[in-house]
């Protein structure tokens, strides 16, 4: 790759958050699964502005291998709390690359958008909105991303059984 050249345009980066979006509203999570790394986190915090993971209580803090168990989850045929099957649309917008500090790896990028997702389920339709953070990294794949966290507006209220990945 060129020295100057960089794998995080703005069409590239945004053409995979589409993806992922894409993938997630058609219920295929095992292809989903394959745009996150092996390092990969995905993290739901419970509150506005939480900074840690680990020493405090979130909705979902998974890594990659608790991403799979979830996914696996999901597909297995007697999940009950899964019937009937949701319905999504996730729209991204505003997504925005990190300026370039000069001391950040050329491999990795952080990006910021916004996400309303509808759901239907249960002859119900709820509305979530939220801001998202992913990290982005260069493999040989392609771009992969290595972390994302969504901070839901509403993220304090009574959430009433989320049965669905943002």
């Amino acid at each position: 790759m060129n020295q100057t050249a960089t794998p995080f345009t703005q069409q590239a980066v945004e053409q995979l958050l589409y993806r992922e979006a894409q993938l997630l509203d058609r219920h295929q999570l095992e292809q989903w699964l394959s745009l996150y790394t092996d390092d990969a986190t995905y993290w739901v915090p419970l509150e506005m502005g939480q900074v840690d993971p680990i020493n405090t209580s979130s909705i979902i803090y998974d890594d990659r291998t608790l991403m799979e168990i979830r996914v696996k989850q999901y597909l297995h045929p007697r999940a009950h709390a899964r019937v009937p099957q949701h319905r999504t649309c996730h729209q991204v917008s505003n997504v925005l690359l990190a300026p370039d500090t000069g001391g950040s790896s050329t491999l990795e990028q952080h990006i910021s958008s916004t996400l309303v997702v509808v759901e239907f389920r249960q002859e119900r339709q709820r509305i979530w909105g939220a801001t998202v953070e992913h990290r982005l990294r260069v493999t040989a794949e392609g771009l992969r991303i290595v972390s994302k966290r969504v901070d839901l507006v509403n993220s304090e209220s009574d959430l009433d059984g989320i049965a669905f990945i943002f």
